[in-house]
């Protein structure tokens, strides 16, 4: 491969086609291993130990590596080495120091995933907190008000700013959290007292950033069953009455009941008011009318589809933004929580909410639901999930498997909802076994306005390649719905390649958390050789969204950085564009050990979760003392 001169940020790539192998790779490089450029290769160790001297080696180490031919032997082993998928990292040495008994150091390898990770609050990163009613000069609770109250005491317990400039008084004109926040310095008197920019605050008059928010009026009526859905009651009225037996239907039903009544009577002795094979001649009917009870809500990529994280990926030129799943239940019991998914920013021009669910009655409740109460251009049924906790009770691609089920959703959600309705698909649920060319014409008759299939069935999860000659396929037969295409694009050469399929447009997902840049490249036909200072600005501003939506104080200060840590799990996967020794990267290929072109660039391609927090540690000040992430792979750990 050659490389030009940079134009603009932009590093000009002409390729020489290597000799590929028989499974169509280049010689010599390891199946699932992206391919860098022999010059930037390195080993395990050296790789953390140039991390752990913040990019400062030792002179002797130097030399030698100046010294060092790139033809060498010991180069040549070091390719090798480096070329193996990395495994869990080794703690770093200030956890070595503490002396703490680490799986390293016990001689074992976590592996899998972290599936029930504890909920930290917030709060528990502050000793002592202050009281709301202080700039009202009077607390309800009295003597028993377990807040701070003296805000010269407060201000001195307080952690130290994180920077000299507020984001939210620089924007709005005022800090909503007065002395709390963490940048209060750059907006608050002598005395205590909050400053205000008249001029901002002004100009911000008649603005909603963000809309969707619960009422608390609505929240008390959802939890008191009080708000009326009169027109899902009409559909599943007729749901109902569908549903009732003709007459002869009634008779041979009582037939069936007498007969069963006398063969229990005469051969079976029975014990208390049921018998066994009672329970066991119920069990189909049981099937056939409550199959699957109400399921949790749960996400593919956890805590990264997030209102601050979709208005970067705004910034970078994406047309359509969805929220992240939520559950119909929890909307209808009115959680905050649940109901914090929904929220749109007033950039996000064209959003849509996406809902799961499995039954009829719910999802229809909550279609009216989010039409009378929610701003939104669509509603998005996802109906792909392959979680089990959410398949084995139906919902999800339990959905794909429940044609009937399935059909009363679409048909009472279409029934409510003035806004279209769109559906969320995978191949199917069994890897070998496609049903969604079968679902899509059926989906057409039932009022479905967009289809969106992932190139993946429910048992490969994520562990294989999109199918796109089947998407292509499937397509043919929604036209003239429009289909969205989903799976494995990571850069323009894979967009371009899915858009000859004949999709309508294309869904990213995981690409745009491990490059959100993606959009830019895609409308702009490039491939953009992005620098690391460039990299860290998108990070800044994240933290800057998660400032003004979470909150400037410690509790939003840390729940934004814990919402960044989750995002560099998937941008530490990013390859630069100018070290790639074939472009582009492919989603499923993993870096080996690598040097940047600098030592920030280095750093953003550590996979230890230390590093991820050094990161956030540049934006948003130090971590708190007893400050500890679990991400969701065992492998990667922090604890303070």
């Amino acid at each position: 491969m050659e490389e030009a001169a940079s134009h603009g940020g932009e590093t000009q790539v002409t390729e020489k086609v290597p000799e590929l192998a028989v499974d169509g790779r280049r010689d010599g490089v390891r199946k699932g291993t992206a391919g860098i450029k022999t010059d930037f290769l390195t080993t395990k160790d050296k790789f953390h130990e140039f991390l752990d001297s913040n990019g400062q080696l030792p002179k002797e180490k130097e030399e030698k590596k100046e010294n060092l031919p790139h033809d060498s032997d010991e180069l040549k082993g070091t390719t090798e080495a480096s070329e193996e998928e990395p495994a869990a990292k080794k703690p770093k040495v200030e956890q070595q120091e503490e002396n703490k008994l680490t799986w390293k150091q016990q001689g074992k390898r976590q592996r899998g995933q972290n599936k029930s990770r504890p909920h930290v609050k917030p709060t528990a990163y502050e000793d002592q907190r202050l009281c709301q009613s202080v700039e009202n000069r009077k607390c309800h609770y009295g003597d028993k008000c377990k807040f701070l109250h003296d805000v010269a005491e407060y201000m001195a317990s307080k952690p130290a700013d994180v920077g000299p400039s507020c984001y939210l008084y620089d924007t709005f004109g005022a800090c909503f959290y007065g002395v709390t926040c963490r940048f209060a310095l750059a907006h608050t008197t002598a005395d205590f007292q909050s400053m205000r920019d008249e001029a901002r605050v002004k100009a911000q008059e008649g603005r909603t950033p963000v809309r969707n928010s619960l009422d608390k009026d609505l929240q008390i009526r959802l939890r008191k069953h009080h708000v009326a859905f009169d027109r899902s009651a009409e559909y599943l009225q007729t749901i109902a009455k569908a549903q009732e037996p003709g007459p002869k239907q009634q008779q041979q039903q009582e037939e069936r009941n007498g007969e069963a009544g006398t063969e229990n009577k005469t051969t079976v002795k029975t014990i208390g008011p049921l018998t066994d094979a009672d329970v066991i001649k119920l069990r189909p009917c049981i099937a056939a009318t409550l199959v699957n009870p109400a399921c949790a809500p749960l996400l593919s990529f956890p805590q990264c589809g997030n209102l601050p994280f979709r208005r970067v990926c705004k910034r970078f030129g994406a047309d359509i933004t969805c929220g992240e799943m939520a559950m119909c239940t929890n909307l209808l019991q009115g959680q905050q929580s649940e109901w914090a998914l929904l929220k749109r920013h007033e950039s996000e021009d064209l959003f849509g909410v996406q809902i799961e669910g499995c039954f009829p009655d719910t999802m229809t409740r909550c279609a009216e639901l989010i039409n009378n109460h929610i701003d939104v251009d669509f509603v998005d049924i996802n109906s792909g999930c392959p979680i089990d906790l959410v398949y084995k009770k139906g919902g999800g691609c339990g959905l794909m498997t429940r044609t009937r089920k399935f059909e009363q959703i679409i048909r009472g959600m279409n029934y409510v909802l003035d806004v279209p309705l769109t559906v969320k698909i995978r191949t199917g649920v069994h890897e070998k076994y496609n049903v969604a060319h079968k679902l899509i014409p059926e989906m057409k008759k039932w009022g479905v306005s967009m289809i969106t299939l992932h190139g993946r069935s429910r048992e490969q999860r994520y562990t294989k390649l999109a199918d796109w000659d089947y998407i292509n396929t499937c397509s043919s037969l929604a036209s003239p719905l429009p289909l969205f295409g989903n799976g494995d694009i990571l850069s323009y050469d894979d967009a371009m390649k899915a858009r000859e399929t004949g999709v309508s447009g294309l869904m990213i997902a995981r690409g745009a958390l491990i490059k959100p840049w993606i959009f830019t490249e895609i409308k702009e036909r490039r491939h953009w050789d992005i620098s690391s200072s460039e990299r860290l600005d998108n990070l800044r501003n994240f933290s800057n969204y998660g400032l003004e939506h979470w909150g400037s104080d410690t509790r939003g200060l840390e729940k934004t950085r814990t919402f960044m840590l989750e995002w560099l799990s998937f941008l530490c996967r990013y390859v630069p564009v100018g070290l790639l020794e074939r472009v582009p990267q492919r989603i499923n290929d993993r870096p080996p050990y690598y040097m940047g072109r600098n030592y920030l660039e280095s750093l953003m391609a550590s996979q230890h979760v230390g590093d991820w927090v050094k990161i956030s540690e540049m934006l948003l000040g130090p971590v708190p003392k007893n400050f500890n992430f679990l991400p969701k792979h065992k492998a990667n750990a922090y604890e303070k």
